[in-house]
């Protein structure tokens, strides 16, 4: 009959107390025979109150207290006289006691894995007296392990890396399983190894758990990744143990076990000859089965016709052979070029060197296509001089560019106003002759940097450009003059002979051997008994004083003409003033004073009596400025300001006006006052110059006179001026309101227009319409009457 898991762990437990009753029993008879014993100096004498340790078995799973063992006395007799007393860890708690029989009871499920003993004290007492009739003697429960932990994987589950292509037996990692169950005690915690998944390709080491492979040669291009279960069994792996598995995932690690391969045997790419220098012309790779470092490519161009036209270098992340350009290409000179290139990794492997070679080689082939290129000229850079004395339309140089396409298209040239703003030079557009087209002056600019453009006539959208650089040539064309502004004094108190300024001169030319100039005075100051001058030959002159007593009350300023001439071919000279002031200076001849000083006041004025004058002056001025203000703050005069206010109105002349009852459009205080006419007329459109402070007059005239002369008035104004907008009182009769049976009353080409019609029916319309019937239906004549 097969026992289950449960079953058998049971068996056991039961034959296990079996087996702690028969020991507890013989240890009770065995005290129970023995004597008493008592200790005087050092004769020891035995008794029956001595006690160890007990044992209790772990896990019981009964409905009834777990007995323990017996407490017993050789004291007690049996009548009950004697009680027993249980203390320490667990007492009461756990463990328990019969005061009178001394038999101790675990009342609870006892765990080794987490107490494996408890230590308790017991002590024998006389029940009436409570005094101890035994010392209290301290023993121990041990709790017995029973297998009730199985093996636990404490660092799982596991990962762990080998190399690929690795020998037999190369470890992997090694597993680790504990059991909490009690070592010394049987087989429950001694543990063995094996491996449920993962053969054939790896095994595992029984008693220590070292995983090692088991089969040669694994690719890892063809399988990087192995999962391996593994389990621990206790009771050393017999049946009826626990067990506790893990996992331990196994990835293979590349080697460079494979060697660079081209895809293609050969390849092809199309270029245009206009391509740039270091432009990328293709990309190839070599596919390699590794990865990482052994994967890493070196290219090189081993054979072929463009070794000194393209370059093949790696790219870093996508290890591609990239084919760049070295020098121009040119359809004209060369077609086509034909490369071998080859792949190697950068780090081969020594012990794969046998598998075969681990480079491989392909042929790319570079087709150049034609393209129309731009003129080319002969020079990259035209250098030419040119004198600044030439004459307009002289020549100054030619340049030259050419098609390079077989077409060999005529070349046209031109210059890019860009690089020649002011239009100094022109160019022959068939021959490249570049000639002045304005006078030169090198002291303006020096050197001229023109971009000559050169376009195929057939095709002018193809444009090369040649770089002239014109150095202008220098002549004597400048006059010498001051190095500066001098300002130049004389003490009063010089001596002759004194140096009272030393000069120098600039000239604007740049003659090859250096300036050189002459100083002197001119011929109408070479007789003067005031100053001198002395040229010192190194383009500088000293100027010198003749006498002595200078005066500034007799002359405080002098003027000096020096002639100046350059040593050009041919020389130029100019003739600049020197100013020189009469001033006072101290003992050292440092000046302090140099202007003329009025010793003696006029009229004898003191400075008070000045002072008061030029008071009264100023009071005088405030005055006169205050009056002219006053007067200009006059009031506004009374006439009304038409022109300002009829102006700002002129916003609504987009459309006919808003008919009776519209007030805002347009003035309507020259309508309502109808009774009254100004002596002085003015147009409303002009500001009258003179305005009169006094009312004006007004006198009475008849009403229809009135507004017929008012209108009269407007429309002759607007046929006389074009340009004139239609004012308010114009606006008032163009149109009457929406919905008007009268439709439009309009009067504007009522003067200027021949019109036919009769307005007489304005008189049936009622007196609203009666001032309307006195203008129009007595005809034009009543105009102007």
């Amino acid at each position: 009959m097969k026992l289950g898991k449960v079953e058998f762990c049971h068996f056991l437990q039961l034959i296990t107390l079996f087996l702690c009753f028969s020991g507890m029993s013989q240890a009770e008879l065995s005290r129970s025979r023995s004597k008493p014993y008592f200790q005087s100096g050092r004769s020891r004498t035995k008794r029956s109150w001595v006690w160890n340790q007990f044992f209790v078995l772990e896990e019981y799973m009964g409905s009834d207290p777990l007995y323990v063992g017996k407490l017993h006395s050789d004291v007690d007799k049996g009548d009950g006289s004697i009680k027993y007393i249980l203390s320490g860890e667990g007492a009461s708690s756990i463990f328990i006691i019969d005061e009178n029989t001394g038999d101790i009871h675990a009342t609870k499920r006892l765990d080794r894995e987490e107490q494996a003993y408890y230590t308790l004290r017991a002590q024998a007492l006389d029940r009436l007296t409570n005094k101890p009739v035994e010392p209290e003697s301290e023993f121990v429960i041990k709790i017995q392990d029973i297998n009730d932990n199985e093996p636990k994987f404490l660092d799982g589950p596991y990962t762990a890396g080998v190399p690929e292509m690795s020998p037999v037996g190369t470890s992997v990692v090694q597993v680790t399983a504990t059991d909490a169950d009690d070592p010394t005690y049987g087989n429950s915690a001694r543990v063995v190894y094996s491996i449920l998944q993962g053969q054939p390709y790896f095994s595992v080491e029984p008693k220590t758990g070292v995983i090692k492979t088991a089969l040669p040669n694994m690719d890892r291009e063809a399988k990087d990744q192995y999962l391996l279960v593994i389990q621990a069994k206790d009771m050393v792996g017999q049946n009826g143990g626990l067990s506790g598995t893990t996992s331990v995932t196994v990835t293979l690690t590349d080697v460079n076990d494979n060697p660079p391969r081209f895809p293609r045997r050969s390849y092809q790419y199309n270029v245009p000859e206009s391509l740039p220098v270091a432009s990328v012309v293709a990309r190839i790779k070599a596919a390699d089965a590794d990865i990482g470092a052994n994967a890493e490519m070196e290219y090189r161009i081993v054979d072929g016709d463009g070794l000194g036209i393209f370059k093949i270098s790696v790219d870093k992340e996508t290890q591609e052979g990239i084919i760049t350009i070295q020098k121009e290409l040119d359809f004209e000179a060369k077609t086509s070029y034909t490369l071998r290139i080859e792949a190697a990794n950068k780090d081969a492997d020594p012990r794969f060197l046998s598998l075969g070679p681990f480079s491989d080689t392909t042929t790319v082939k570079i087709i150049v296509e034609d393209v129309d290129e731009p003129p080319v000229f002969s020079s990259p850079l035209y250098p030419m001089e040119v004198s600044e004395a030439t004459q307009v339309g002289n020549i100054i140089g030619t340049v030259a560019a050419h098609d390079p396409d077989s077409s060999n298209s005529p070349v046209r040239y031109s210059i890019d106003r860009n690089t020649d703003l002011e239009r100094y030079f022109n160019i022959d557009a068939n021959s490249g002759v570049i000639t002045t087209a304005k006078s030169l002056d090198r002291e303006t600019n020096a050197i001229h940097n023109i971009t000559v453009l050169a376009m195929e006539s057939q095709n002018p959208s193809q444009v090369g450009r040649g770089y002239v650089a014109i150095t202008i040539l220098d002549i004597n064309d400048n006059a010498p003059e001051f190095a500066m502004d001098y300002e130049t004094t004389v003490c009063e108190n010089a001596q002759p002979g004194q140096v009272i300024q030393k000069i120098s001169a600039v000239d604007k030319d740049e003659p090859s051997n250096g300036h050189q100039f002459y100083f002197s005075l001119t011929t109408d100051a070479t007789n003067n008994h005031n100053f001198s001058l002395k040229d010192n030959k190194d383009n500088t002159a000293s100027i010198l004083t003749r006498r002595n007593g200078f005066r500034r009350q007799e002359q405080s300023v002098y003027y000096l003409p020096i002639f100046i001439v350059d040593s050009g071919s041919p020389s130029l000279s100019s003739t600049n003033t020197l100013t020189i002031r009469v001033c006072d200076c101290d003992a050292d001849g440092v000046a302090q004073t140099c202007n003329a000083e009025a010793y003696v006041l006029p009229a004898g004025l003191s400075t008070g009596a000045l002072i008061a004058i030029l008071a009264c002056v100023l009071t005088l001025l405030v005055l006169i400025l205050l009056i002219v203000t006053m007067r200009r703050r006059k009031k506004e005069p009374l006439i009304f300001d038409e022109e300002r206010d009829i102006r700002e109105n002129i916003v609504r002349y987009d459309d006919e006006g808003g008919g009776e009852e519209d007030t805002e459009a347009f003035d309507m205080a020259a309508l309502r006052n109808l009774n009254v006419i100004r002596d002085t007329k003015t147009r409303r459109d002009v500001t009258p110059e003179i305005q009169f402070l006094s009312r004006p007059a007004f006198k009475s005239i008849p009403d229809n006179v009135i507004f017929r002369e008012f209108i009269w008035e407007r429309l002759k104004e607007a046929d006389v001026d074009p340009g004139a907008p239609p004012y308010d009182s114009l606006q008032t009769y163009a149109f009457e309101g929406n919905g008007s049976v009268a439709e439009s009353l309009s009067s504007l080409d009522s003067i200027s227009s021949n019109s036919d019609q009769n307005y007489d029916y304005l008189s049936d319309w009622g007196p609203r319409f009666k001032r309307l019937a006195d203008m129009y239906g007595t005809g034009q004549e009543s105009l102007y009457s």
